[in-house]
């Protein structure tokens, strides 16, 4: 069956919460996923809006998370030290920001997309975005998975 990602607060292809968005409490949504290959050494995630006025917009990524791991719970970027390291996203932040498309600008796919990688941890500078993350993260994908969520300011 391979990798799958999905979230225990939306179906795929549905809308995100307002809660998980900057215009209600901007939490990052819980995820979870199973059938990870074998020999994963290590996951990455990037969450992305290709419909964004601009172009693709990164509102999160996160790797070097550990390989026994098949779960991010509810605000994974606000948990204590010691876990995965968050990219810097598109707002300039190193954490989550949800959804939060121009009003009328019609629905927006947020795309949360898994990669199982062969390497137990990325190197990439502290500096370094969501784009230049997973670019290297893909080189080392042995699978991934998606999960897309819907959002819309009307």
């Amino acid at each position: 069956m391979g990798l799958t990602l999905i979230s225990p607060a939306f179906a795929d292809d549905t809308p995100i919460p307002e809660k998980y968005t900057r215009l209600g409490r901007n939490l990052m949504p819980p995820l979870k996923w199973s059938g990870a290959p074998a020999e994963v050494k290590s996951f990455a995630l990037v969450i992305e809006d290709p419909d964004a006025p601009s172009g693709t917009f990164r509102h999160c990524g996160v790797f070097n998370i550990p390989p026994s791991w098949n779960e991010l719970p509810e605000s994974a970027d606000t948990a204590p030290g010691g876990g995965p390291r968050f990219s810097k996203n598109d707002f300039g932040n190193a954490r989550y920001d949800g959804p939060q498309p121009p009003k009328g600008h019609g629905v927006h796919h947020y795309h949360f997309r898994l990669a199982a990688l062969d390497v137990p941890k990325l190197t990439v500078p502290d500096a370094a975005g969501i784009e230049i993350m997973w670019k290297e993260a893909r080189k080392h994908a042995l699978s991934e998975a998606s999960l897309t969520g819907t959002f819309e300011v009307q």
